[in-house]
């Protein structure tokens, strides 16, 4: 068997407050295979959240361990860690977080754009290739402004795949749309997890689309379990 994309283990966050220290994940298991789907569930402050943080290297755990491809992240410095999500994460938000004064094509290309070496010309021909497969093409240089919500959201998961990574860690990506476009960015998702073989890990409260992944979790009171 090909090694684990992801593998967490043990995974807890602790917050102090005053005096108090509130717990927001306990002992979390998760493993994620190649080209894998995974859905996490939760109530709105269940920790979904920091627990997709942790999994990304974006923030570090109370306890326990996270690997990428085999590389625990507790083990590398923070330059490290940032060259592994560039090279190997996509993360795509409830909010896009587009640059408002760019284009749509220079936001797409703009973690490309972060490495050393890169010719210009072949970022431009990937950015274009991935707005082509959103249904963006004719969009490329046109501002967020200028944008539905759902062709920003779209746009920033063309951002999240111009790096090819191996993993895409989503959350709430459709929180802000409506039922239809929402369901049309889960479309989207699930298509390019299959033509690009990207493990996804989508992080919801909405059991309808979470039932359209392989696997889901339910996290609760700072638990995740099986559902």
């Amino acid at each position: 068997m090909s090694e684990p994309v992801l593998e967490a283990r043990g995974l807890g966050k602790d917050f102090r407050e005053g005096r108090s220290t509130l717990t927001v994940l306990s002992a979390v298991d998760l493993t994620v295979d190649c080209g894998e789907r995974v859905a996490i569930v939760g109530a709105s402050g269940s920790g979904k959240s920091t627990l997709l943080h942790l999994l990304g290297g974006l923030d570090q755990p109370t306890r326990g361990t996270v690997a990428i491809r085999g590389r625990t992240l507790s083990g590398l410095g923070e330059r490290e860690r940032a060259r592994l999500r560039n090279e190997t994460l996509g993360f795509v938000y409830q909010f896009h977080h587009l640059l408002p004064e760019f284009t749509l094509l220079e936001n797409v290309a703009m973690p490309l754009l972060l490495r050393r070496g890169v010719s210009l010309a072949d970022v431009r021909r990937d950015a274009l290739t991935l707005l082509g497969e959103v249904g963006l093409a004719d969009r490329k240089s046109h501002r967020p402004a200028e944008l539905s919500g759902g062709e920003r959201q779209r746009a920033a998961v063309a951002r999240a795949l111009i790096t090819r990574p191996a993993l895409l860690l989503t959350d709430e990506p459709t929180g802000n749309l409506d039922p239809h476009t929402g369901e049309g960015v889960y479309d989207l998702l699930l298509a390019l997890n299959a033509r690009h073989g990207t493990a996804l890990v989508v992080v919801t409260h909405e059991m309808k689309l979470a039932r359209r992944m392989e696997r889901r979790f339910r996290l609760d009171e700072s638990v995740l379990s099986p559902l």
